[in-house]
């Protein structure tokens, strides 16, 4: 399976906003007054009495539209041709694997990477039987297993972001929106 040709042409689309009312909207708005208030380490408690994998489901879709969002601003600067590797350095390159129609990973440029991370992290959230939506249904048990997958390669991106693009983010002026997103992601991850 190859890795080159042209980028998919389907943007990504954030995750279907989280139902008004709904008990995980609350769990939103608490993250997001927490927030305001400017401590991040705060923020990322899980409140008292709340169901900690309804807590991490609630943070990790909002943390794959927040990098969707950030993504989205600097894709003119990601490209085939400036990015061929998926990588955050000489260090550090990454190769895509779903473990369904790609089990051995493979070598791509980031957009396509990325383009593959973004849709794979789409699909699992909008999987019922991993992330439920409705009150009363259960996580099934390998949910943090799968929630830290999610997020390790949701760091990926953050990653590629900084070592490759961050010229573009100062020059739109997004490098305190990024940095607090980044800092928020990280808190939550320890």
């Amino acid at each position: 399976l190859s890795c080159s040709g042209s980028r998919s042409s389907k943007t990504f689309k954030p995750k279907k906003n989280i139902p008004e009312g709904s008990h995980q909207y609350e769990l939103l708005k608490h993250a997001e007054a927490t927030l305001g208030s400017g401590n991040l380490r705060m923020a990322v408690m899980l409140p008292e009495g709340e169901d900690l994998n309804e807590w991490v489901a609630v943070n990790t879709v909002d943390f794959f539209n927040q990098i969707n969002m950030l993504y989205g601003t600097i894709t003119d600067f990601c490209t085939e041709e400036s990015c061929p590797v998926m990588s955050a350095g000489p260090k550090y390159e990454y190769h895509w694997a779903d473990g369904t129609n790609i089990k051995k990973p493979i070598k791509c440029s980031a957009p396509k990477y990325i383009d593959y991370l973004m849709t794979w992290v789409q699909d699992q959230l909008d999987d019922e039987t991993l992330f439920p939506s409705k009150i009363g249904v259960p996580f099934p048990k390998n949910f943090m297993s799968v929630a830290k997958t999610i997020l390790k390669r949701l760091f990926r991106v953050y990653a590629h972001i900084y070592h490759q693009h961050f010229d573009p983010v100062i020059q739109l002026q997004e490098e305190a929106h990024l940095n607090t997103s980044f800092k928020h992601f990280i808190f939550f991850v320890q």
